[in-house]
């Protein structure tokens, strides 16, 4: 039975091998610290948080996230830990909440690995504070017990730690939020709930659980997060069963009526159709259903490496049992022991691979009638649609910038769709990176081709809004991109011819900011209607080529400027940039690359997902060999703007 604890309640474990689920109305950083007797913090050593997420015996998760998994285990904890204490803080620089009392109260339950609840504590009574003790795991006369603590820090990190006796707290502090910012910037954000009016919206609890009704809020099943995978349930006996089901899609906006699915033979799936999610144009629904191919896919992944980590698991555990007693050291016995635990460890292995093969199945039906559905700006170069383009009349919901796909199954691609407008501007990596592709690229190429692809994203963002809603702006201080940019500029679709050297970046970024201070100021002074009449309405997008150079410091201080406060009104960055060659301005562009979303050129897994924490590997947009589209759909956008027609 799951005891409901109040603050300052305690209750025993029944077991050392736990799981604490977190959930929150809004991204949290989770953390741990372990304490000695008296609850102090030996060093930094003694601390699990997003920057150093393992310890042993303590696992937590690498970035923020409004759901977390913390794994425990309180016998493999170092000597002298009496207790553990989790602990919730707002990240800082994100954009989001400053305190626990403008979000929905985190809940918090201590679970056995089958997800058995063992104890649930809700945080309530928040305000202030943008740190919190949630709860304490503590040992007692030899057995150990959970409290339900919530004390909260308007101090935030820093003064949460120094209450628990770090030294250089608010350095440390500063650490494990660098650590968040980072995790952010190369996580992909998920599409916002939508209710029917469009608004953006959390979800709200069912009445069974809402507050008030003599029940605790039950949050929904939360994803797992990097350090903890969905967990299986170990079976009651040996060869019992494991369940591998993971949550499916969700959404909140009654859409008109799906299409019928073809009747399925019988025992089987219904067969996949294109549009079969939420809402109120085909569009939008296929929008949702690529989002839920993309949140099925990563949690089939994680039921499966849970899996597999769960097998090794308890090879190692069975092995460690039987092998502590010398008897069995001695003849046969050992070997046929560990014989036995290899193959339940295969048994179960096997099972999960079977379990995901059937995921992985139905969704690779799903994307092959889907594929051929999307419109022209959810769709592949290679599409047949482009063909048939015409220049639309209004701005879609989303655009494309490349494909997602995991180890498991390379071929299953996943397309990477972005809301619009821009949210955030775009870093197109041209340095050398980790991945085989750009070890195998020389660095020349490797500048080519980021080069190339941003004129992709260019093109492509040009050719989904209507005429003149979209300009583009190039900056290139040498001139070294002038084959890449050969498209844009014979189309005629730039305003202007890619400014060089110094006096051109100068130029083309006193104009952006000119735009950006003028239409703050008209904001702010509710008159829109007063804004020179030479003032670009269109959405611009400013692409800088082989920076930092040419750019003196008022010219990073304006492009700092333009990523901090351009998106606002209209005015979106992407830079093709090597972050090595900018390494003599420091810590000071930090927030310039983290403000932005980092692609690659070349195959590459640096991006996460928002629900488990997979690294993704990007692959980035392309034109089929010896295909005319790019150009043929640059002229059409180039003839709309200088005529006014489709």
């Amino acid at each position: 039975m799951t005891a409901e604890l109040v603050r300052g309640q305690n209750h025993t474990l029944p077991q050392t091998r736990l799981e604490i689920r977190i959930s929150a109305g809004a991204p949290v950083v989770a953390g741990a610290t372990l304490g000695d007797e008296h609850g102090r913090v030996a060093g930094v050593e003694w601390i699990a948080h997003p920057g150093s997420p393992q310890l042993h015996g303590l696992e937590v998760s690498r970035q923020a996230a409004a759901d977390h998994r913390l794994a425990v285990d309180l016998d493999a904890l170092p000597e002298g830990v009496h207790r553990v204490t989790v602990l919730l803080a707002l990240p800082l620089d994100a954009g989001g909440p400053t305190r626990f009392g403008a979000v929905a109260s985190p809940f918090v339950a201590v679970t056995a690995l089958d997800g058995a609840e063992i104890a649930t504590f809700t945080l309530t009574g928040l305000d202030s504070e943008s740190a919190v003790a949630a709860l304490e795991l503590y040992r007692r006369q030899g057995a150990w017990k959970v409290r339900a603590v919530g004390q909260g820090y308007a101090g935030g990190l820093a003064a949460m730690l120094a209450d628990q006796g770090m030294d250089r707290a608010a350095e440390l502090a500063g650490t494990i939020q660098d650590a968040v910012a980072r995790g952010l910037a190369r996580s992909v954000a998920p599409p916002p709930p939508r209710t029917p009016e469009g608004d953006r919206v959390r979800h709200a609890p069912t009445p069974a659980s809402a507050p008030g009704n003599g029940q605790p809020p039950v949050p929904p099943p939360p994803p797992a997060t990097p350090a903890q995978p969905e967990p299986l349930a170990e079976p009651a006996a040996p060869g019992g069963p494991v369940n591998y089901a993971h949550p499916r899609r969700q959404s909140t906006a009654p859409p008109p009526p799906p299409p019928a699915a073809p009747p399925a033979q019988s025992g089987q799936p219904a067969r996949p159709v294109a549009g079969d999610a939420t809402g109120w144009s085909m569009d939008e629904r296929l929008y949702n259903q690529v989002w839920g191919m993309f949140e099925d896919l990563a949690r089939a992944v994680a039921a499966y490496r849970s899996a597999v980590d769960f097998a090794e698991s308890r090879m190692d555990q069975e092995l460690e049992r039987t092998l502590s007693d010398p008897r069995s050291r001695i003849g046969g016995a050992g070997d046929r022991a560990r014989e036995e635990a290899r193959a339940k460890r295969d048994e179960l292995t096997a099972r999960a691979r079977e379990s995901l093969d059937r995921d992985l199945a139905q969704l690779d039906a799903e994307s092959a009638v889907v594929e051929p559905a999307l419109p022209a700006p959810y769709a592949g170069w290679d599409n047949p649609v482009w063909h048939g383009y015409r220049v639309p009349m209004e701005i879609p919901m989303a655009l494309r910038i490349g494909d997602l796909h995991l180890p498991e199954r390379a071929d299953l691609r996943i397309p990477l769709l972005v809301r619009l407008p821009l949210e955030r501007g775009m870093w197109i990596d041209s340095g050398r990176t980790a991945s085989e592709a750009a070890a195998l690229t020389g660095p020349d190429q490797l500048r080519r081709l980021a080069m190339e692809t941003a004129v992709l994203h260019a093109a492509r963002l040009l050719a989904v809004y209507p005429p003149n809603e979209f300009t583009v702006h190039v900056i290139d201080p040498a001139g070294s991109a002038a084959g890449a940019l050969a498209p844009l500029v014979r189309s005629g679709v730039l305003p202007s011819p890619p400014a060089a050297g110094a006096q051109g970046v100068s130029s083309v970024l006193a104009h952006l900011t000119r735009r950006v201070d003028l239409v703050q100021m008209a904001i702010r002074a509710g008159a829109a209607d007063s804004l020179p009449p030479d003032l670009d309405p269109a959405e611009q997008l400013l692409i800088v080529n082989d920076f930092p150079h040419g750019f003196d410091d008022r010219a990073v201080t304006q492009l700092r400027y333009l990523a901090d406060e351009g998106p606002s009104v209209g005015v979106h960055l992407m830079m093709v940039a090597d972050r090595e060659e900018a390494s003599e301005y420091g810590p000071i562009l930090d927030p310039l690359w983290r403000s932005l979303l980092r692609v690659t050129p070349v195959a590459d897994d640096h991006l996460a997902d928002p629900w488990v924490g997979h690294a993704w590997t990007y692959e980035p947009p392309g034109t089929p060999p010896g295909s005319a589209v790019l150009d043929q759909v640059l002229e059409r956008v180039a003839h709309a703007r200088r005529t006014g027609h489709r």
